[in-house]
């Protein structure tokens, strides 16, 4: 899966960034490298489900696709 995201300067130094596939996926980062590792880490989480929390019934299915 190939994801866009936009990079922004910060004011006060460092950079931030916004995935605008996902709404409300941000993150920031002091450096590029911090910030490259953060956009990973703040995409994975977005995406993420817990199946904990949802109901599921005896003969539902959990798939796992990569796209």
């Amino acid at each position: 899966m190939k994801i866009k995201i936009v990079v922004h300067k910060a004011e006060e130094g460092g950079y931030w960034a916004e995935v605008p596939a996902i709404p409300g996926c941000f993150t920031q980062g002091d450096t590029w490298e911090e910030l490259l590792q953060n956009v990973y880490e703040a995409i994975d989480a977005c995406l993420s489900v817990e199946i904990e929390d949802i109901k599921l019934m005896p003969e539902d299915k959990v798939l796992e696709i990569a796209v």
